[in-house]
């Protein structure tokens, strides 16, 4: 009798867990490229379990926001956070520090996708390769400029980088934002940008840009002719923007590895491969194991640059 009442309990257990709510938190505001990835996976994910997956968008102070919130949810399985680059290196770059710990608040569950930043610049730059752009800066101090989406994002990482490695006199121009970073580049007010790929995308294609690497170990398939940081010379100049998925740390390890072994399928499908790589992101889908090494290693390279070249958001 006692066999059996467990057994019910346990039927009864699994099934409730399976209709319940899974809130994914996702710590910037609505139509960015984490929020586009984060919507597509959670459908795919409540089609794939069964379960009910409502993404809730917790913007604020580069995404601390929202990740101090998921951070403080119980770690029932019914909280996910997706979450991108700033992620693992917000906690270096704030000056009064971060209201969360990547990696005692958070176990890792997937890194689902990557998009590797892009070196470009306007048409009129006599450069057509990285070692032609970084002759051209160093023989002439102090005239170029290059644009960044955005202080701490990894295309700024990505450009104070270059500085610190080729001893490039380049000023930095911050903007609000990837679009109006491109635009200034396009119209040759910045003639140099560090940005994401996907919003340079178009601009590279249309000509209004000029791509000079992919800050990646190998081509992208959005850009197939642009060549990778390795092939141009640069290579440990790589730099991606990360969509990633995270949940509060104490999660049930089966749990974890049950969102993980959906989320790979997921990303697998011809239709996910084809909406990422139109969003320029290349997909990923590693396990536990390999994101939370991703975190060590990316967390290590950063905090190294934001030190050097004294960055700071107060």
């Amino acid at each position: 009798m006692r066999i059996a009442v467990a057994a019910v309990a346990l039927l009864v257990a699994t099934f409730a867990h399976a209709q319940s709510t899974v809130r994914v938190i996702v710590p910037y505001a609505a139509g960015g490229p984490t929020d586009v990835i984060a919507r597509i996976v959670a459908q795919k994910l409540g089609e794939s379990l069964g379960q009910t997956f409502v993404v809730e968008n917790v913007p604020g102070a580069g995404g601390n926001t929202g990740i101090a919130r998921a951070a403080k949810m119980p770690a029932d399985g019914r909280t996910l956070a997706v979450v991108s680059t700033g992620f693992i290196v917000n906690p270096h770059l704030y000056a009064g520090g971060v209201p969360y710990d990547p990696v005692r608040d958070f176990a890792p569950v997937s890194l689902v996708a990557a998009s590797p930043n892009v070196l470009t610049v306007n048409p009129n730059v006599p450069a057509r390769t990285v070692q032609e752009l970084i002759a051209l800066v160093k023989s002439n101090p102090g005239k170029y400029s290059y644009a960044q989406p955005a202080t701490g994002s990894t295309p700024h990482l990505n450009g104070e980088l270059m500085k610190l490695a080729y001893g490039l006199d380049m000023a930095m121009v911050p903007y609000n934002g990837a679009a109006p970073a491109v635009m200034s580049t396009v119209g040759g007010h910045t003639p140099i940008a560090f940005t994401a790929l996907p919003p340079a995308i178009a601009a590279i294609r249309d000509g209004r840009l000029r791509a000079l690497a992919v800050l990646s170990t190998t081509r992208v398939a959005a850009l197939p002719d642009v060549p990778s940081a390795v092939e141009a010379g640069i290579a440990g100049h790589e730099g991606d923007t990360l969509t990633a998925m995270v949940v509060p740390a104490g999660t049930p390890k089966a749990v974890i590895e049950r969102f993980y072994a959906h989320t790979r399928k997921i990303v697998a499908l011809p239709e996910m491969k084809e909406k990422l790589e139109s969003l320029g992101f290349v997909p990923v889908a590693s396990t536990p194991e390999e994101f939370a090494e991703r975190i060590r290693t990316e967390s290590a390279k950063w905090a190294r640059v934001i030190r050097e070249a004294s960055i700071r958001i107060e």
